[in-house]
């Protein structure tokens, strides 16, 4: 097969979960109300924290943060598969593709980076709590989401010049619900090694580096919070790590093992159904997974939604 340079090529397939048509419906109707709830929740958190004077801590602040960045990553994959299902047309343009790869990458790095300053947040409360408001003042909290929204720039522009440098053959049949880059590159005629490489330095920098820094704080906090002598100060600081802790645990967990075992998979649709636990259903539940854990956060939703109505 003659490989056809990026130039030439308009579009790519966009396979999706299943190519019976019976199943669209069911399929569309699913996807559309998992990502009208992940949206609906994750904008009354923003909203909440934004107009509750009591939220305007270091804490909610990157809450907020990180459901921003929730809505952005569904909003990189779903909308357009939705649009597919409906239409029946599973094409996506190459500009289209790229773009998905480039705010997929921004936003996915982006919510794990928030979690780890989340994580820093939780250890400083908890292990430093006399220099807390020192230490995490608005802007020291401001630089931290700006140097995680840059890094994670850094690494979507990086994987777009990883696929822009591809070469394709004819076959431009992409086995998912979106333009993941492992699978473009099980696409590609040229040598893809190098690329395959710098994923893994990637995934070890996005994933691996973050998690050792979010373990390394959870080891503190717990010996912490080990030496305190009552019961209820015990209860109350575990409190406020659970959900945090409970986010982690789902993010990291479903995706990137997920996403660094499909780099090496030869399988067309192993990984398809796995991700969309932290594409689609990770950002629906962490609105839930906060808010039900946190009194506060309670407070200022049922307030907002008064305020609303």
């Amino acid at each position: 097969m003659e490989p056809k340079n990026l130039t030439e090529i308009s579009e790519f397939l966009l396979l999706g979960l299943s190519e019976d048509p019976q199943l669209q419906p069911l399929l569309f109707g699913m996807f559309l109300s998992i990502y009208l709830t992940a949206v609906t929740g994750n904008l009354l958190i923003i909203l909440a924290v934004t107009y509750d004077p009591h939220l305007h801590t270091p804490m909610y602040f990157f809450l907020s943060n990180l459901s921003l960045a929730d809505i952005g990553f569904i909003s990189t994959t779903v909308p357009k598969m939705l649009v597919n299902l409906q239409t029946q047309n599973k094409s996506i343009t190459y500009v289209g593709c790229l773009t998905q790869v480039s705010f997929f990458y921004l936003f996915g790095c982006l919510d794990s980076l928030l979690l780890t300053t989340m994580a820093y947040d939780r250890f400083v409360a908890i292990c430093r709590p006399l220099n807390y408001t020192v230490i995490m003042n608005s802007r020291f909290c401001g630089f931290l989401v700006l140097i995680s929204f840059f890094i994670s720039l850094l690494d979507s522009q990086l994987h777009i010049s990883m696929v822009s440098q591809l070469s394709f053959c004819t076959d431009v049949e992409i086995p998912h619900f979106f333009c993941d880059p492992p699978q473009l590159f099980n696409l590609a005629c040229s040598d893809t090694s190098m690329n395959t490489i710098f994923v893994y330095c990637a995934g070890a920098f996005v994933g691996a580096v973050p998690v050792t820094l979010i373990f390394f704080s959870y080891t503190k906090i717990v010996s912490s919070i080990l030496s305190v002598s009552s019961s209820g100060g015990k209860y109350k600081a575990f409190s406020t790590c659970g959900s945090h802790l409970s986010v982690v645990c789902l993010f990291y967990g479903t995706g990137l093992g997920v996403y660094l075992s499909s780099t090496i998979s030869v399988s067309s649709r192993k990984g398809v159904v796995a991700s969309l636990m932290y594409t689609m259903v990770t950002p629906m539940l962490n609105p839930f997974i906060y808010s039900l854990r946190n009194r506060d956060l309670k407070r200022a939703l049922r307030r907002l939604l008064r305020r609303i109505a």
